[in-house]
């Protein structure tokens, strides 16, 4: 099979590279983008540890493959921060104390981040259901909630 160009956005900046379209997502964005926020837990799209946002949505990037996403715009926590400032959803993680081990953080902070974009201020089952994807192997979840919660304030 051979190699394909693809243009997109990441972390909003303009990229244009030589890959295979069947290579996966978070294998593009770790190995040849050096986004290495982005984990791979399962691999099957179960743990949610693998979460960007492509078009604003939350994606396994396990699951997707580079030649799907030519044109869009893919977000990884290395893009939240501007000039040097946390995103408030980072700084609320910190604040809540929601980062244990922190294997599970960069995509509950994007799932969280997609909920906030439609709804600015959600309730808790929201909040819940918002990062219903993403598991938390260290039973942080009602830090996790709070730090969306106090996000949302």
């Amino acid at each position: 099979m051979g190699k394909i160009k693809i243009n997109f956005i990441l972390n909003n900046k303009p990229v244009t590279l030589e890959t295979y379209p069947n290579k996966r997502l978070v294998d593009l964005l770790r190995e040849d983008c050096g986004c290495m926020s982005v984990k791979e837990g399962c691999g099957e799209g179960e743990c949610g540890a693998c979460t960007v946002l492509r078009n604003d949505e939350p994606v396994t990037s396990c699951l997707m493959l580079a030649g799907q996403i030519e044109g869009d715009r893919i977000l990884t926590v290395e893009g939240l921060s501007a000039n040097g400032e946390l995103d408030k959803l980072q700084s609320s993680f910190i604040a809540a104390g929601a980062v244990q081990c922190g294997f599970c953080t960069p995509g509950m902070i994007l799932s969280a981040k997609a909920l906030l974009t439609k709804n600015p201020n959600p309730g808790k089952e929201e909040i819940k259901k918002a990062i219903s994807g993403n598991l938390c192997r260290c039973t942080g979840y009602a830090k996790i909630v709070k730090a969306v919660a106090m996000a949302a304030e």
